[in-house]
């Protein structure tokens, strides 16, 4: 099968079909690139093999066989100490799909365990299933922390996943602004009633109850730390080759609190598409043939481009 590889370079490769004995086999429909993907492309977490997390496709085996299906990208023992105590994502011995010791979606066919898949309702398309990852990463602020609707919450990032938090925030009823560098970016927000400010007038945002770094850069914690009220909470979306240099004494003096954010609900993130309360077609930028993918890793990382998808089939 063709596949989109990463090893030192990226390159588009034969691999065999995955082994799908102990799994399901699933025809990949669509897969779509993310930061995360760019960034081991730059050395982040030092991964070769197949990329891609964000799909939508078709079983090929199991019970849900012919069934369109999307996969949450951490498999797992089922059996260490994080899993018996409801901390599956955070598996000892977890693989992660295109990201930990598993080879990923961006390629004709992938694998994954059928406990790992949920099926996609016909009301949703293929385009806006490949978005369910993502989406549920989004969902998974609202699972660490409570959000009041009185609350002024500022989101740091107009990309792809700042976006979907904003989306994703908005249904609080909070007061809440996007932050970003790009226009076409922030009109998509407003478009979708949010509030948004470029970067340059983000200071005027400080006293912020809550703060999102969705930049995907070493300088989003630090503008995080000024927008944020003392005692405030700062949570961390961003995933990204590099150290960050940030100072840390105004973290203790103010009592700020620091939330990690990964994985979030599938279940939840496919309600919300179904419903069609989030805008994620708005999103893509470019559709491009997986036998184009290195073209389409230097589309998506252009200036003001947001989600660009690959097609196995094209």
């Amino acid at each position: 099968m063709r596949a989109l590889l990463f090893d030192q370079h990226l390159q588009l490769t034969d691999r065999p079909i995955p082994d799908a004995d102990s799994e399901v086999l699933v025809r990949v429909m669509l897969a779509g690139i993310c930061n995360t993907d760019i960034e081991i492309t730059r050395g982040y977490n030092e991964y070769r093999g197949v990329l891609g997390h964000e799909f939508v496709g078709i079983a090929e085996s199991g019970v849900h066989v012919s069934k369109r299906v999307v996969g949450e990208i951490n498999a797992v023992c089922g059996q260490c100490a994080m899993c018996a105590s409801g901390n599956r994502t955070h598996c000892l011995k977890r693989t992660v799909l295109g990201i930990v010791n598993r080879d990923g979606a961006m390629a004709e066919f992938v694998a994954l365990p059928h406990e790992n898949l949920h099926i996609v309702s016909n009301s949703i398309s293929d385009e806006q299933a490949v978005f369910v990852e993502p989406l549920a990463a989004a969902l998974e602020i609202l699972e660490g922390a409570h959000i009041k609707p009185t609350e002024r919450v500022v989101v740091i990032g107009d990309g792809k996943l700042g976006q979907l938090c904003a989306q994703v925030l908005a249904l609080t009823g909070c007061e809440l602004t996007l932050v970003g560098r790009h226009d076409n970016k922030l009109a998509l927000a407003r478009k979708c009633g949010i509030g948004a400010c470029d970067e340059t007038d983000a200071l005027s945002l400080k006293g912020a109850d809550v703060v999102v770094d969705c930049t995907g850069s070493a300088n989003g914690l630090a503008l995080a730390s000024q927008l944020v009220r003392a005692r405030g909470r700062i949570i961390l979306k961003s995933t990204f080759h590099g150290a960050q240099k940030v100072a840390m004494t105004p973290f203790v003096v103010n009592e700020l609190t620091l939330i990690g954010s990964r994985c979030g609900p599938f279940d939840a993130a496919l309600r919300l598409l179904e419903r069609k309360l989030v805008d994620v077609e708005s999103l893509i930028s470019d559709v491009r043939p997986l036998s184009d993918g290195v073209g389409a890793f230097a589309r998506a990382q252009e200036r003001g481009v947001l989600k660009v998808l690959l097609d196995p089939s094209r």
